[in-house]
């Protein structure tokens, strides 16, 4: 039997070479814009409807390739037999499928080379279902391995991607100059014995900071490469309000950055934001020999990682410049040439990084500053970071000393992606866990509140591993491991053994947090006075056998270690997100038998969560009772909670969970479209849960569970309409379509539009809508709603795509003569009055319609 592995190269060149083609759009004149990245998925020409190769034609590809492989065996050298040859061509063309989905640009995948690149294809693609043998799984892997080669080839020879390479090399030598000339302005003379200490110092720096151990997650602290693991937050500035107080503002800028406009920075995040990550990276970045990364502040300069807890010593004054190494515990700071510190510093090349001011107790937190307000002084010109959470430290606290205070951004959606599959390529899982993560996240409220910064997205990630793919369905199960990662196991891990002056143990810091919580949800309020919270402390200090310590040193405590709460605003409080309030203001809910209150606010939207983590803590009885009685409710807002809340309630008795299946069954799915405005209305996100489909359901149910799901206006809406996609009935298509601008209009695009068929009509409003329809390929019906100018439509409009346009604003002057430059075109509809002489202008072959008067009408 023939050697598989050299069954790829003897494909010949010129087979595969025209079938690679096939795969892409040619390029158009002029079409190609250099300065622009030039993502694969844009290339490919089997997005979208009436295309030059559809889906079918990359399966035919796949098995035109693998036929020539076999054949270029002698007989009887076949290393698999038919059925499997047909598993392998599925695998194959399934994997070339994924050039419409993968976001690397053209000159990332050149740079990756084929076996990269062939791995970033095969990626999302297990094999497992395929039923693959040793020799079916090594000749799928030399014929995807073959084709990347050709797809890279193939990429080098487009004219974009030639300028593109040059555009790029000459930026990288633009950079390397600009690098060469800050270096001979920034490093002073140096003697032999500082420069070599300086570079010692800096493979320590590399060494010491290259790697990110992530805490307190149940599958164990791990150390991540920094390049891996290291994301780019933003930070913004805070404004002040209309009342004065200080809030999030506008005006962000990329962490990393922070010290490019300002020589002193005080950075507020909160726990797990990423404030000890971007101290590290600016640390290696700094220390590194690499001078085309473009942060030219950096270039040339000595970083100092100074973390509080580490510093600060009781008793103990904190270090002067000469022993800063020493107090950190540098292994080199023996070496370390007398004076050297002092004449970086004086040379103006320190990078200064502060971590972690909340992390000493708070009478040294004065002296911090003293020390702080005598370097700058003593030293200035160097760059200072120093980072705390929130609520640590007043508002303008270094300001004198001529700090600017920016505050860590929660993490965006990309940010989440970007996060969650770093995470599981440095875990070394299979990519495919990851994106199931993703669309968990994506699909659930409850899940997206809390992916909001990387210390959460490490948790999830680490759960969802641990439980080999799959979240807990049990909501408690996934907000206790967040509430011992936060209140326990992470400080404990980090050493910070009660640096506030008190510690407090697990359940006491649960139960007084639940006492904040449930005061909240009971005044339907989402923040309180900072007096209000001390005095639920006090009050709760006698029963949690706290009188030792006072009411205000246990708050600081609680605020500064927990994690969960923060002060937004001098003198209030609020909890770090809605959803761990909810959560612990129910089970304090259920300690108290509150559960006539939680039935009575059942008509509220904020309550559901509330009443349904009540539903998940309380015993069977009490759970069985509060069903039952949200179903005498008689409301479609009751039913839909007590459905939704089976999921939650342990145990339920086989009657009570009949008279709720009974009164689900008259709402759901919805008998009507108005009906489903009604359901979506009562329900919210609710009834995603509920809704069936998209298999199993006929056409009809399948239009009015689309619609009720676009009426939710939500998300997880956005998700759960992402199931419906394929749906084979063009009304489902065209409600899908329609539904574009109820949504965020990229994220709808890319999970919804850039899978359908472009057949339907899709409204623009501006020209960022024309922009996005270009990026997915063109699409062949579009309705202009917005004014607009004929250049924009010239340019952002694909000409080969376009069949029907609709202009429904007032036509600028230019006639309708520009619409020759769209040889498709089939159809115009206008929905203004038209000069008869400029209608004459329209190209031979095209239909142009008035319906004002109809719609008039």
């Amino acid at each position: 039997m023939v050697d598989v592995t050299a069954l790829g190269a003897r494909v010949a060149s010129s087979a595969v070479a025209p079938l690679v083609r096939r795969l892409f759009v040619r390029d158009g004149p002029g079409a190609g814009l250099v300065d622009r990245p030039v993502r694969i998925s844009a290339l490919v020409s089997f997005r979208g409807e009436k295309r030059s190769v559809t889906p079918k034609d990359v399966d035919k590809i796949a098995s035109e390739l693998v036929r020539r492989a076999l054949s270029a065996a002698g007989p009887g050298e076949a290393p698999v037999d038919a059925a499997e040859a047909t598993a392998v061509k599925d695998a194959l063309a399934h994997t070339l499928a994924r050039l419409g989905e993968i976001t690397v640009e053209d000159y990332e995948a050149v740079g990756l080379g084929p076996e990269r690149f062939a791995r970033e294809l095969g990626a999302g693609v297990p094999l497992a279902p395929y039923g693959l043998g040793e020799g079916g799984t090594l000749l799928y892997e030399r014929l995807l391995h073959t084709a990347s080669l050709h797809i890279l080839n193939f990429l080098t020879q487009r004219s974009t991607y030639v300028a593109r390479r040059q555009t790029v090399q000459s930026r990288q030598l633009a950079r390397l100059v600009q690098a060469v000339d800050v270096l001979l302005e920034r490093l002073p003379s140096q003697s032999a014995e500082d420069a070599g200490f300086e570079e010692r110092y800096a493979d320590h720096v590399a060494a010491r900071y290259g790697t990110l151990t992530i805490y307190g997650l149940d599958a164990g602290t791990r150390e991540w490469p920094l390049d891996t693991a290291y994301l780019s937050l933003e930070a913004t500035r805070p404004q002040a309000g209309q009342d004065g107080r200080r809030g999030p503002g506008y005006g962000a800028v990329a962490a990393e950055q922070v010290l490019a406009g300002h020589d002193q920075v005080l950075l507020r995040g909160v726990a797990g934001s990423g404030k000890t990550t971007l101290v590290q990276w600016l640390a290696v970045t700094a220390a590194s020999r690499v001078y085309d990364h473009g942060l030219t502040h950096l270039i040339g300069r000595v970083p100092f990682v100074l973390p509080m807890r580490r510093i600060v010593r009781p008793g103990a004054e904190l270090p002067f410049p000469g022993d800063f190494l020493r107090a950190v515990g540098c292994p080199v700071a023996g070496e370390q040439p007398p004076g050297w510190v002092e004449r970086v510093l004086r040379a103006r090349r320190g990078v200064l990084l502060v971590d972690g001011i909340d992390e000493i107790a708070g009478d040294r937190r004065a002296a911090a500053r003293r020390w702080l307000r005598e370097l700058v002084r003593a030293f200035p010109g160097n760059l200072w970071l120093v980072t705390s959470r929130p609520s640590a430290v007043p508002e303008d606290w270094l300001a004198a000393e001529g700090f600017h205070e920016l505050v860590l951004a929660p993490m965006g959606r990309d940010g989440v992606a970007t996060f969650v599959r770093r995470w599981h390529r440095a875990a070394e899982g299979d990519r495919s866990v990851g994106e199931s993560l993703l669309a968990s996240v994506r699909a659930t409220s409850e899940l997206n509140g809390l992916a909001t910064n990387p210390l959460m997205c490490g948790m999830l990630c680490a759960l969802h591993r641990d439980r080999r793919g799959f979240l807990p369905q049990d909501r408690r199960s996934l907000y206790e491991a967040a509430l011992t990662m936060l209140l326990e196991r992470r400080d404990r891990e980090r050493e910070l053994h009660g640096s506030d002056g008190v510690r407090l143990a697990y359940a006491t810091q649960v139960q007084l947090l639940q006492k904040l919580a449930w005061w909240l949800i009971r005044n339907s309020r989402q923040e309180m006075d900072r007096d209000e919270a001390l005095g639920i402390v006090d009050r709760a200090l006698p029963a949690l056998n706290l009188t030792d310590a006072g009411g205000e040193e246990v708050y600081r405590a609680l605020l500064l270690r927990s994690g969960l709460l923060r002060e937004p605003a001098e003198g209030r409080v609020d909890f770090l997100h809605r959803t761990f309030q909810d959560y612990l203001g129910a089970r304090l809910a259920v300690q108290e038998m509150d559960f006539d209150l939680l039935v009575n606010h059942a008509h509220l939207d904020e309550w559901d969560d509330v009443i349904l983590l009540a539903l998940a803590h309380a015993r069977p009885k009490e759970a069985e009772q509060m069903l039952r009685r949200l179903t005498k409710l008689e409301t479609p807002r009751g039913t839909l909670l007590a459905a939704a809340g089976l999921q939650y309630a342990a145990e339920v008795e086989p009657g009570t969970r009949r008279r709720v299946e009974e009164g689900l069954a008259t709402h759901i799915p919805p008998a009507s479209f108005k009906a489903a405005q009604e359901v979506a209305r009562a329900g919210g996100d609710l009834v995603l849960g509920l809704l069936p489909g998209p298999d199993g359901i006929d056409k009809e149910t399948a239009a009015l569970v689309v619609q009720t799901a676009i009426y939710v206006h939500s998300e997880a809406a956005l998700q759960f309409l992402s199931r419906f996609r394929d749906h084979p009935d063009p009304f489902v298509g065209a409600q899908l379509a329609a539904a574009w601008h109820d949504f965020d209009r990229d994220e709808y695009a890319r999970e919804i539009l850039a899978h359908l068929p472009s057949q339907y009509v899709v409204d623009a409003h501006s020209v960022e809508d024309l922009r996005t329809l270009r990026s997915l390929g063109g699409w062949e019906r579009i309705h202009v709603q917005a004014p607009y100018r004929v250049e924009d439509l010239a340019e952002l409009i694909v000409p080969e795509r376009l069949r029907h346009l609709s202009l429904d604003a007032p036509h600028p002057v230019e006639g309708l003569s520009w619409l020759s430059a769209f040889p498709s075109l089939q159809r115009v509809t206008l929905y203004t009055e038209l000069d008869p002489a400029v209608a004459r202008e329209v190209p031979p072959g095209v239909t142009l319609t008035f319906p004002s008067a109809d719609r008039q009408g």
